[in-house]
């Protein structure tokens, strides 16, 4: 039994897998993010960057053609310093806006909203070089160097086979115009960048199924890590049914108490009972000193038939009495009519009249 309480066979619970969540420990793939940051950032730039690459070329040749008139007063360096902050954000920073969404979408969308302040502490654990060597030859370890191998392949391969395909355009560089040469070189390192973005993303994919699998793995609790979470969840049954004896029997001793003082119990009529007392002398209506259920309810009907104390079955009644009116606590109004038409038929066969 001792070797099976040792396997992880059970699956982790909600409070485990919230705990590991406090601590910090998510499945996470930090390549993803980074695949997605490039991909979107070249998709941009490929989109918008045509009217940079003007604006530059503008900016190039107002800066160095023609006659010098540079200046070197504060207005002058301040308009200068505006225009060009203006000109070169109004196609930034629209790059920069989708490159920033990108990585911030793609951290929430494996982990949520996370804040760990904790984290920003430093860790004197870490300075371990025990728990060091064991991380470095760890099983992630193991496939990350992988997948860094992997990935060196896949973007040569794909590098290879982009410039491969332009091998004749390539060739015939020198029959173009240096505009014409600026034009191409950048249309096939885009696009080849863009293809190597696109592999590197599901590559990244794989590795956060990796990861995936990985957390649900080292989540999973054995047998014992089960019991002692129930125990310090719910505390330790022995406790807890120690705890219920001991209020069944302080239960059963007021029900003992208050019970013979009772003028009638209304029953519904064997799940629940609820005794009533009544006297006009003293009480503006009548109170609730004993109700139970199950077990408290056969009690507070023995009781009644060892007192003899008349039992009324009353179905609705007893479920509403039962269910709004607390112990040693009068009627509501709202019951007045049902308890005194009870109290009439008690009164009544013990030959009293109610006042």
């Amino acid at each position: 039994m001792a070797e099976f309480d040792g396997e992880k066979s059970q699956e982790a619970t909600p409070h485990r897998r919230q705990q590991a969540r406090d601590e910090g420990h998510v499945a996470k793939s930090q390549d993803l993010a980074s695949a997605a940051v490039l991909l979107l950032g070249l998709v941009g730039l490929w989109a918008l960057g045509y009217g940079l690459v003007e604006y530059l070329a503008g900016y190039c040749k107002q800066q160095l053609g023609g006659a010098a008139w540079l200046s070197a007063d504060v207005d002058f360096t301040v308009s200068q310093w505006y225009q060009t902050t203006m000109g070169l954000g109004r196609y930034l920073l629209p790059v920069l806006g989708l490159v920033f969404g990108a990585a911030v979408a793609a951290h929430f969308l494996q982990v949520g909203f996370l804040f760990l302040p904790d984290k920003l502490m430093p860790d004197i654990t870490r300075l371990d070089p025990l728990q060091g060597f064991q991380r470095i030859f760890s099983l992630e370890n193991v496939v990350r160097l992988v997948f860094g191998l992997l990935k060196i392949g896949l973007v040569a391969a794909i590098a290879w086979l982009c410039l491969y395909k332009e091998r004749d355009k390539v060739l015939s560089l020198t029959l173009m115009s240096v505009p014409e040469i600026a034009v191409y070189l950048v249309e096939v390192l885009v696009w080849t960048s863009i293809k190597i973005a696109a592999a590197l993303l599901v590559l990244a994919a794989l590795d956060y199924g990796f990861q995936r699998w990985k957390f649900e793995r080292d989540l999973r609790m054995t047998p014992q890590e089960m019991r002692e979470e129930m125990k310090n969840l719910e505390g330790n049954p022995q406790v807890i049914a120690r705890r219920r004896q001991v209020q069944r029997q302080l239960a059963t001793q007021q029900i003992a108490t208050a019970v013979p003082k009772a003028d009638v119990i209304v029953t519904n009529p064997t799940e629940l009972a609820v005794a009533i007392q009544y006297d006009p002398q003293t009480m503006a209506a009548p109170i609730v000193v004993a109700k139970g259920a199950g077990f408290m309810a056969q009690r507070i009907r023995q009781l009644g038939l060892q007192h003899g104390i008349p039992i009324v079955e009353r179905k609705p009644l007893a479920q509403a009495l039962y269910r709004d009116v607390d112990l040693n606590r009068p009627i509501p109004q709202d019951k007045y009519a049902a308890v005194a038409e009870v109290l009439a038929y008690v009164y009544q066969l013990k030959g009293k009249r109610i006042r």
